[in-house]
């Protein structure tokens, strides 16, 4: 994988997925020494290219190269000839020519990391395009539900909220189907995209019947800066019809866990108590999204393979 682009999902097969996930696993470990840093990508230079706000995704990326020793250049749009209309393509242009070992990129309208990526050199990774996708989002969501229950294979996932403006549902449908489990997923009809069965997935019109039985249990947040007008009478009617309490999380298996990408509009999606307690995995998502973008770091910029993540023989602390 060093030296590719990864710009979503179905850049990936199956088994490559499951490379990304065991050096997560690797990854994890250094979170729990003393020091949390190994000199994997020292040497090594990754820019952080955020034209839009994150919070999660953009510290994770941040953390991520710092502990592998990389150094880590975080672009301010605010602070850049952006603001002197230089276009996007000319800013990475100018970026490529710094000679960094690869770009994170998250912007609010689709396709632009690929178009970035059509005038790089180095790999451009996709921390999040419009409505499109969000590749180590559904990545670190896997590796997850595999830390829970062990395996992916076989189980049965449904992805509630507004399906039709969500990178994060069209990233999840494809790397859950493609690591074998059936997903299923609930929305009102306005927030489900048309034509949603030809990506392997059945739609209902209700949260019950979505979570008859299901493993695990993916909220979503509404898009309200991808949209505009009214898709749904009132905030109150969709947090009582599509909304996920105790009392509907009952018709899902006993040991169900509830996700959430983050950030979580409380009271409206989720309720409180299963914002903050089990069997909400949230804080694990982003716990596990440090290690897996370590992991992505690691193998779409590092060391040639054969040499370990974790080895010491790189120059030292």
């Amino acid at each position: 994988m060093i030296g590719r682009d990864l710009l979503c999902i179905d850049d990936l097969t199956r088994e490559e997925i499951g490379t990304i996930l065991e050096t997560a696993e690797h990854m994890r470990e250094v979170a729990a020494r003393d020091v949390k840093k190994v000199p994997t990508l020292r040497g090594r230079t990754i820019v952080n290219l955020f034209f839009e706000a994150s919070t999660r995704t953009a510290t994770s990326f941040e953390i991520a190269g710092k502990r592998l020793s990389a150094d880590v250049v975080n672009f301010s749009t605010r602070s850049s000839s952006l603001s002197k209309a230089e276009s996007i393509l000319d800013t990475a242009r100018t970026i490529d020519a710094m000679d960094p070992d690869a770009v994170v990129v998250r912007h609010n309208v689709a396709g632009v990391p690929k178009r970035i990526a059509d005038v790089l050199e180095v790999p451009v990774i996709n921390a999040g395009d419009g409505a499109h996708a969000h590749p180590t989002q559904a990545l670190l969501d896997l590796f997850t539900v595999q830390k829970e229950k062990g395996r992916i294979d076989g189980l049965t996932v449904a992805i509630v909220g507004d399906i039709a403006h969500s990178r994060v549902a069209r990233s999840n449908i494809a790397g859950f189907q493609k690591m074998g489990a059936e997903v299923r997923v609930a929305a009102p009809p306005t927030m489900i995209p048309a034509g949603v069965e030809a990506l392997g997935v059945k739609a209902y019109p209700s949260v019950r019947e979505a979570l008859d039985g299901v493993d695990v249990v993916m909220m979503l947040r509404i898009q309200l800066e991808r949209f505009a007008g009214a898709l749904f009478p009132s905030i109150r009617e969709y947090s009582a019809t599509f909304g996920l309490d105790r009392e509907k999380l009952r018709y899902a298996r006993d040991d169900a866990i509830v996700m959430h990408p983050g950030p979580v509009n409380r009271g409206v999606e989720l309720s409180h108590d299963l914002a903050d307690r089990r069997p909400s995995v949230i804080l694990d998502q982003v716990r596990n999204g440090v290690a897996l973008r370590m992991a992505v770091l690691y193998l779409f910029s590092g060391r040639p393979p054969g040499q370990s993540a974790l080895d010491g023989n790189s120059g030292g602390d």
